[in-house]
């Protein structure tokens, strides 16, 4: 077990720094890491229910998506008969759990950030082999899970301290926040350290239990957080590793009357199915479910006439390839005005000539897309953008030795505000360029979709970013600055619409969100 001292557990938060692997010894730590973790792929991992090891006879098979022949981690298929057993395990340790000072619970994620801190290389190289990102991508992934673990200990201990806004003459009045109960955790593939690991670490930190149910396309990473807490303390039953279909195990669980929160990342049809089905009241619950859910987004960045237009470009590029533009936050739609047109259209393209495609593992801009059904499906939006626009970048699949799932950043221009390649979330690297008659068209274009989570503006004009701080309508907008990268504390993360419930993950309220409020009066004599 890790040291039982919380490490800084009163002091300020700052922010993980991220490795620059410019310095030969940050690279070579990487490559070794790589190594490391090469020697442990295609091992077996167990569920794990109230402690207890079980094994199935379905399985999971995770693969390199670079190279779809590598078995990165072989997983154990909860089904329906395992939902009342993660149940039962995860009630009975909430009894205890539950009662655990905020203090302890904190410690649990203060000695957990302290044991990924230790060896962060090793979990940002299962995140190359895994969902194939890059080095750089890797490590802010990484980075953001020890960030999550830190704030979020911090603001179980802030909340802890709550107080009533007044103390009544005569009485003695308490506000305490207590935990809900089971929740269901649900996390994405595409952020498989940090979001699976925030979303799990507000539950447990605030006295609930989880069921952690992975993506498919990512358990191993899961696997190595919940040993990773195992070797903090965490007591069987907090927090049960459950692999499973979303179909069979994760409705099922979803719809369990015992269930008292589901916590989502992922896609908008996904989102709003669970949203449904929590929402209706089962046999025998007493309760509301609550649904904390992150859905997606068709993100723009708005570039006027007066802006820097090379920080824009660098902006609009970086936002839309990163990760291969598989992030919910991921700039599709670069919003140009006329005058700033066809020169942006040219210093986007010469940013985008000079990426690379290739394995994550030798460290090129972008990786592959995490499995053969999304290169389908991105292609299938690359054909239609070509009837809809003008394909001036990329377009086409990537054949490699090894079969991996490999795209061209792609780039159309000339594409309309209600286009489909402009109003579909493609989550892959497609991006669409839309010309606009001026500043007030283009914040039309940028409310012009059915999400709300990130947008950017570029603009010297004091007057023009006030005017879209007030009227851009996305939970997170960024000024003069990429809308990928939200940072832990300083950009609280959540949108709009059909964007999700704007939970702000990685802010003061977020704890909130697993929690109720609990108002305790005492006439004093």
């Amino acid at each position: 077990m890790a040291n039982l001292n919380a490490p800084s557990a009163a002091s300020t938060f700052v922010n993980e720094p991220f490795t620059s692997f410019a310095l030969e010894e940050q690279a070579s730590a990487m490559r070794q890491a790589l190594a490391q973790v090469a020697e442990q792929l295609g091992r077996e991992y167990d569920l794990v229910i109230g402690g207890n090891r079980l094994r199935t006879p379905g399985k999971i098979t995770s693969i390199n998506p670079a190279r779809p022949t590598q078995v990165v981690g072989v997983h154990q298929k909860a089904g329906a008969e395992h939902v009342q057993l993660a149940m039962e395990a995860a009630l009975a340790a909430f009894e205890s759990w539950s009662r655990t000072s905020a203090g302890e619970r904190a410690a649990l994620l203060f000695r957990a950030a302290g044991i990924i801190r230790a060896r962060k290389h090793e979990f940002s190289a299962w995140l190359v082999y895994e969902v194939g990102k890059n080095w750089v991508e890797a490590d802010a992934d990484t980075a953001e899970t020890i960030d999550f673990l830190e704030f979020y200990g911090r603001e179980a201990l802030r909340l802890d301290q709550a107080t009533t806004p007044i103390q009544l003459p005569g009485e003695r009045n308490l506000l305490r926040y207590i935990p809900l109960g089971v929740g269901a955790v649900i996390p994405p593939w595409n952020f498989p350290f940090a979001i699976m690991a925030g979303m799990t670490a507000a539950s447990i930190v605030t006295g609930n239990t989880v069921i952690l149910k992975p993506s498919s396309d990512s358990p191993t990473i899961a696997a190595h957080y919940l040993a990773v807490l195992e070797e903090a303390g965490l007591p069987p039953g907090v927090v049960n590793f459950c692999p499973g279909s979303g179909a069979t195990f994760g409705n099922s669980i979803v719809e369990h009357p015992k269930t008292r929160f589901i916590a989502f990342t992922g896609s908008k049809a996904v989102g709003l199915d669970i949203h449904e089905r929590a929402a209706r009241t089962q046999p025998g619950q007493i309760w509301i479910k609550r649904t904390v859910l992150e859905m997606g987004g068709k993100d723009s960045i708005l570039v006027c006439d007066d802006a820097d237009l090379d920080s824009a470009a660098d902006g609009i590029v970086a936002s839309a390839f990163g990760f291969s533009g598989q992030k919910c936050s991921a700039c599709s739609r670069a919003i140009l005005e006329a005058p700033i047109y066809d020169v942006m259209i040219e210093k986007i393209c010469e940013r985008v000539a000079k990426l690379t495609v290739g394995d994550p593992v030798e460290n090129h801009n972008l990786g592959p897309v995490i499995n053969l059904s999304a290169l389908s499906s991105i292609l299938d939006y690359i054909e239609k953008g070509k009837s809809e626009g003008r394909l001036i970048a990329g377009g086409n699949a990537v054949a490699t030795p090894d079969g991996g799932f490999f795209l061209e950043p792609t780039v159309f221009a000339d594409i309309a505000p209600d286009a489909v390649l402009a109003q579909e979330e493609i989550f892959g690297p497609v991006l669409a360029l839309i010309r606009v008659d001026s500043f007030e068209q283009g914040l039309a274009v940028a409310n012009n979709t059915e999400y709300g989570l990130t947008g950017s503006i570029y603009s010297a004009s004091r007057e023009r970013l006030d005017h879209a701080s007030q009227e851009f309508h996305v939970g997170n907008l960024y000024l003069n600055r990429k809308c990928t990268g939200a940072m832990v504390g300083a950009h609280p993360f959540g949108g709009f619409n059909m964007s999700g419930t704007d939970s702000k993950a990685g802010g003061p309220d977020y704890l909130l969100l697993f929690t109720q409020a609990k108002s305790i009066a005492e006439r004093l004599r």
